[in-house]
């Protein structure tokens, strides 16, 4: 089992950055697929961002390409959303979450355990 605490969001206007990090404790980090998920008020948590196990694939929403970066540090049970040129759409409760069986996958019922999510709005 692995506990999720997310951390790094706040209030931002549009065009600024914040990177949001995710810290995990438990069973070994790097056994864990990690992704970050969106959900904002009335619609579906989505995916935005998947890392495999070893750091060398990287996944992401159409909507945020060339905006966002998820990266990890195994050595320091971290994952990170860079998030770059925010818009007031990228205005969410931003989760982590973590998939131990299976492969890199956008699809949240693969994910096993979650955060508790941390807080994201953008200004216009």
């Amino acid at each position: 089992q692995v506990q999720l605490v997310e951390s790094g969001g706040g209030l931002v206007q549009a065009g600024d950055s914040l990177r949001l990090s995710c810290a995990a404790s438990g069973r070994t980090f790097s056994s864990y697929v990690m992704g970050w998920f969106r959900q904002a008020p009335g619609k579906e948590r989505d995916a935005v961002a998947v890392i495999t196990r070893s750091g060398a694939r990287t996944y992401y929403a159409d909507s945020v390409k060339g905006r966002f970066t998820i990266s990890r540090d195994n050595a320091k049970n971290t994952v990170y959303l860079q998030m770059n040129s925010l818009k007031p759409e990228d205005t969410a409760t931003y989760y982590c979450a973590a998939d131990l069986t299976g492969e890199a996958s956008m699809r949240r019922y693969n994910y096993e355990y979650w955060g508790q999510g941390t807080q994201v709005t953008v200004s216009s």
